[in-house]
C-alpha cells in the first residue's frame, strides 16, 4: 500500500457489533421508520444510540474527541441563530419519541457535509454502523440525487462501517426508469 491510498475496508479493520454504538443520521420532519428502526437495532445489539443532525448550513470549526463539533455559519456576515431552533426541536421530539425507552441515546449537532460528519462521530464514539435513511419523496427529489448522490452511497464509499440505511418509499419494479427520465 503507498503512502497516499487510502485504507480499505476489510476483516482487520470491522468494528464488531456488540459493545460498540450506532451512529443514526436524523433530520427535520424525518419518516419516524428511521429512529423507530435504529431503535430496534440498538436494543438488540444493547448498545447505545448517537442521533446525529447535520446542519449543511453550517461548517465546523473544530472537531472533538467526543463527536461533537464548534460550528459556524457559511456566510461569516449573516446572523443566523435557526440552528439553535432546530438543536432544541430536534432534541425535543428524540426526547419524546423515546419516553419510556430504556435504550441508552445522546444527541449531537453537527455541521458541513452529512457524510463527513457522520463518519467523524462514527470514529470519535467508536461506532459499530451508521444508519440514516433513503431520501423522502418529493419534487425534484431525483435530480438532487443525480447531482449530490445519497448520503447513504457516500457513506458507502468512503468509510469501512457497515451502512443500514433505511427505505422510506419504494418504487413499483415495472414503473422503474432511469432517473433522467422522470
Amino acid at each position: 500500500m503507498s503512502s497516499t491510498s487510502v485504507p480499505q475496508p476489510g476483516v482487520d479493520r470491522m468494528v464488531p457489533f456488540p459493545g460498540h454504538p450506532l451512529v443514526v443520521g436524523v433530520v427535520e420532519d424525518q419518516d419516524p421508520l428511521v429512529v423507530s428502526t435504529a431503535v430496534s437495532l440498538a436494543r438488540a445489539l444493547g448498545v447505545r444510540a448517537y442521533f446525529a443532525f447535520v446542519d449543511t448550513s453550517r461548517f465546523a470549526v473544530e472537531e472533538h474527541e467526543d463527536g461533537s463539533v464548534d460550528h459556524t455559519a457559511l456566510d461569516p456576515d449573516s446572523v443566523d441563530d435557526r440552528w439553535e431552533e432546530v438543536d432544541a426541536n430536534l432534541r425535543r421530539h428524540l426526547t419524546e419519541t423515546l419516553r419510556g425507552e430504556t435504550l441508552d441515546w445522546e444527541f449531537r449537532y453537527l455541521a458541513g457535509r452529512p457524510d463527513r460528519a457522520l463518519t467523524h462521530l462514527a470514529r470519535a464514539v467508536d461506532a459499530s454502523a451508521i444508519v440514516v435513511g433513503t431520501r423522502a419523496p418529493g419534487g425534484g427529489r431525483h435530480m438532487r440525487e443525480i447531482l449530490e448522490g445519497s448520503v447513504a452511497a457516500h457513506l458507502a464509499h468512503h468509510q469501512h462501517r457497515a451502512v443500514v440505511t433505511v427505505p422510506l418509499a419504494v418504487v413499483d419494479w415495472k414503473e422503474l426508469r432511469a432517473p433522467w427520465e422522470h
